[in-house]
């Protein structure tokens, strides 16, 4: 995998300091054992940072500058720190009063399951979000790729990320944007599309609010969105794989089976792959092929990580890429 130079900026707006236990065959309502606990920096965009830094370092020399940004409770930024520095990720993160939220991932090994419990994060007040605006703005004008992930913490409305695409995307930026609920509803009904979207098919259907019944109902629906202004359109369906559609064609992809540590993270590697698979100028087939690869290699492992580059590669030649 080789890179060029370039510059990508993630936007968190509520990140989550991940408590992952592992407990085997746990059972609800009962007492039960636990057989691991681990402490994770995370949230959408600091995860997508993350695995962009593992990505430069597997492709020769750090070529790739990525610079994290977004809203980071004082109290407990500890771990983030540590984190986006041992990464060699830039740390933009606009610090406020009070703990980021905490985020409780339950690992049932011997179902291959993972459960979340998400804890409320910090609220946005006027001006801490006016200054995040002026960094973002700052970083954004020397960026190749601007990503807008996660949820929106309490006191951001909801068409902010629509509001930050628009602007980006007039000064020439890149945007990819991750998100779900009345964010990624509010996005898709603004008349400036980010230019990579990347939300699950319940996702998609909440926010067409319509089901979406077959392959051919889904790809339809992508192409809509490109019909509107946005360049790539990444549907995942988890273990099933995920559609990616473009002007230039559209692929499925199937993951290869691997052994899953935690599900934690799958969605932001496939964000990451799409991503340097833009930079790298790959065709819709390829680009599928690394992001399903980033996707089924995170999980293999705890944490927002890369597996090493000759396991990545191995799973990037067991993807499945058929024509839509």
């Amino acid at each position: 995998m080789t890179a060029r130079p370039g510059r990508v900026v993630t936007l968190t707006l509520n990140p989550a300091l991940d408590l992952t236990v592992r407990a085997d065959g746990w059972q609800r309502g009962q007492v039960n054992a636990g057989q691991d606990l681990h402490q994770t920096a995370g949230g959408k965009g600091v995860n997508v940072a993350s695995i962009l830094a593992d990505w430069s370092r597997a492709a020769q020399g750090d070529t790739l500058g990525v610079t994290a940004t977004g809203l980071l409770g004082r109290d407990n930024a500890a771990p983030f720190e540590a984190l986006l520095r041992d990464k060699g990720v830039t740390d933009a993160f606009v610090r406020v009063n009070g703990a980021t939220r905490v985020g409780i991932k339950l690992v049932d090994g011997a179902a291959q399951e993972t459960t979340d419990l998400n804890l409320p994060g910090l609220s946005a007040t006027p001006a801490t979000l006016a200054e995040l605006d002026a960094v973002l703005t700052r970083l954004g004008a020397d960026a190749d790729v601007v990503v807008l992930a996660g949820s929106l913490p309490p006191g951001v409305p909801a068409d902010h990320y629509a509001t930050l695409t628009a602007g980006l995307r007039r000064a020439g930026v890149f945007v990819a944007l991750d998100t779900s609920g009345p964010a990624l509803n509010a996005a898709l009904a603004a008349p400036v599309l980010p230019d990579l979207i990347k939300p699950n098919i319940h996702e998609l259907e909440t926010a067409l609010g319509r089901p979406l019944t077959g392959d051919a109902e889904i790809l339809a629906a992508a192409r809509t969105l490109l019909d509107r202004g946005a360049r790539t359109v990444a549907v995942s369906q988890g273990e099933r794989g995920a559609l990616i559609v473009t002007a230039a064609g559209a692929v499925f992809a199937r993951p290869p089976r691997v052994t899953v540590v935690s599900t934690v993270g799958a969605g932001d590697a496939m964000v990451a792959g799409l991503i340097s698979a833009h930079l790298d100028g790959l065709d819709p087939a390829a680009a599928a092929r690394r992001a399903t690869a980033f996707s089924a290699g995170t999980i293999t492992l705890l944490g927002p990580h890369l597996p090493a580059p000759a396991d990545l590669n191995a799973l990037s030649a067991q993807v499945e890429v058929t024509t839509a």
